[in-house]
């Protein structure tokens, strides 16, 4: 769908559907609801307790020492490098 049909079906503007698809404005809830709704979708909300795990891993990894710390930043970026060649080949 473009743009501009998602704005109408919203009742919205064109450039703000562009402003919210690249982070230079972020809609209301209402509003994200009227996309969502437009585009065929709609939000449910559920509340689950906080997961502290990336807070501790975090704290892990600035505990390594700095070459440790640097190495472990190369294989994530590899592994995300691998994973957007394996989505845009479509395996």
């Amino acid at each position: 769908m473009t743009q501009a049909a998602l704005a109408t079906r919203a009742g919205v503007t064109q450039q703000a559907v562009s402003a919210y698809e690249t982070g230079r404005k972020e809609p209301t809830l209402p509003t994200l609801q009227s996309l969502l709704a437009a585009a065929g979708y709609e939000m449910r909300i559920h509340l689950e307790p906080i997961d502290y795990h990336d807070v501790s891993l975090d704290a892990f990894i600035q505990s390594l020492p700095p070459e440790q710390q640097t190495e472990l930043a190369e294989q994530a970026r590899s592994r995300a490098a691998t994973a957007r060649l394996r989505r845009t080949r479509g395996r």
